[in-house]
């Protein structure tokens, strides 16, 4: 057990009797919450949509939300939504985000509710699937937002419900990614929350696990496009062109080299991979032009910097090498999410009240990203991870978050909701009804 979660332990045996008494009552509340969410859940799974296009979820939120006595704005960034709560008593200000959007994926989960859309995804006919789990993050919100509504007269202050499109990127390569976007378009021009909350769905942790930690959590992801340029041959030919293919393989592994030998990997995680290499038409037809396309983590800005300025280094000496050349392009998607230190103080503590001390994780750094750090990048933010393999079950050997057979245990909603709910009573100081 690590020194922060010892604390956390050593913490709870000093709570006053009436946390138990609120994690009791906000149990009750997130298990009523569980058939709506439930249902809420697989409607968005049936019925996924990429990101920017998100326009039958973007109905179906706000038609929920208005039932609940909310008046929700639309057509944020396109097809986002958030509604306002304002509490009977005066009260902090505070935001909760939940992202929309699904994924190009084909899904082979065979659950009865499976996805079978189609759709489009820079110029390429594609299957749509929730395979990262956003499906469940826009139930749990919608479930606290209805258990918040039921005690609005104990309420105290104000919450913001942000339903963000994009998160997984737009379908323009450069253009923003929804939470950049809805901050740009003034999503808290009139409501500047103190502190914004988010969570997310996880593979790798089991029901009723939370995970945590303070400070740093998941990497920035800045998306990469190198153009090799070389001079089209015939391919029984090679030496009367310049083949930008093989300069864009050394290219791929130079970085790989650069990666395990010029960067102190042992001081802050990196990763740089290639998700994309298209080049060429024909068999025998060295091409002209050869794209790569990836992504690079980092946790710190200046190790980002130093990582691109060696990898335009490497791509132009191999490039210039063959008598070729290289451009490298790098736009940034989303800084990395950090959980404010001192908000994170008060969040472990609600945590744990809600899931009980041996639950709550203290996570290692993820390279994975999220753009709720542009958010959090604004207020203070604290993101934390919801388990998602059943009980019994390897996590280590189960489909993780993006796989097409990824098919969370929905016990996962009433978990995320009695977690934010805990984390949201606490923070705005008021006991739940």
């Amino acid at each position: 057990m690590t020194m922060t979660l010892r604390a956390c332990v050593l913490l709870s045996l000093l709570l006053p009797a009436s946390w138990a008494t609120a994690a009791d009552a906000v149990t009750g509340a997130a298990a009523r919450q569980q058939p709506a969410m439930v249902e809420w859940r697989r409607d968005f799974h049936r019925h996924p949509e990429l990101g920017g296009h998100e326009v039958r979820t973007a109905d179906t939120i706000a038609r929920e939300l208005r039932a609940m006595g909310l008046e929700p704005r639309t057509g944020i960034a396109r097809t986002g939504v958030v509604a306002v709560l304002k509490g009977a008593l005066p009260g902090p200000r505070i935001a909760l985000r939940a992202d929309m959007d699904a994924l190009p994926v084909k899904e082979e989960t065979g659950l009865a509710f499976a996805s079978t859309a189609t759709s489009s995804y820079r110029g390429q006919p594609v299957s749509v699937m929730h395979a990262c789990g956003h499906d469940l993050h826009m139930a749990i919100l919608l479930g606290v937002a209805r258990a918040l509504v039921e005690r609005r007269d104990s309420l105290r202050g104000e919450v913001m419900f942000v339903f963000q499109p994009s998160e997984e990127g737009p379908d323009e390569p450069g253009a923003p990614f929804g939470a950049r976007l809805m901050l740009d378009e003034g999503v808290w021009k009139d409501f500047r929350p103190e502190a914004v909350f988010g969570l997310h769905v996880w593979s790798s942790l089991q029901v009723g696990q939370v995970g945590f930690r303070s400070g740093p959590l998941l990497a920035s992801a800045d998306e990469w496009t190198l153009t090799v340029r070389g001079r089209q041959t015939h391919g029984s030919r090679p030496w009367d062109g310049v083949d930008p293919i093989t300069i864009g393989a050394q290219v791929l592994l130079g970085t790989q080299s650069m990666i395990a030998r010029q960067v102190n990997i042992a001081s802050t995680p990196v990763v740089l991979t290639a998700g994309q290499f298209n080049s060429g038409v024909r068999f025998n037809i060295i091409p002209d032009e050869a794209v790569l396309v990836g992504t690079l983590r980092t946790f710190d800005p200046e190790v980002c910097e130093d990582v691109v300025a060696r990898f335009r280094r490497i791509a132009d000496a191999y490039a210039q090498a063959a008598g070729g050349s290289a451009e490298l392009s790098v736009v940034s998607n989303a800084p990395a999410t950090v959980n404010d230190p001192a908000l994170a103080r008060r969040v472990l503590p609600s945590l744990q009240a809600a899931v009980g001390a041996d639950n709550v994780v203290e996570m290692p750094l993820q390279t994975i990203a999220e753009d709720f750090s542009q958010f959090a990048n604004e207020v203070p933010g604290a993101f934390f991870l919801v388990g998602t393999t059943p009980a019994g079950q390897d996590p280590a050997k189960m489909p993780i978050n993006h796989s097409p057979k990824y098919a969370p245990d929905e016990a996962a909603l009433e978990l995320g909701a009695r977690a934010m709910l805990q984390v949201v009573l606490d923070y705005l100081g008021g006991e739940p009804g």
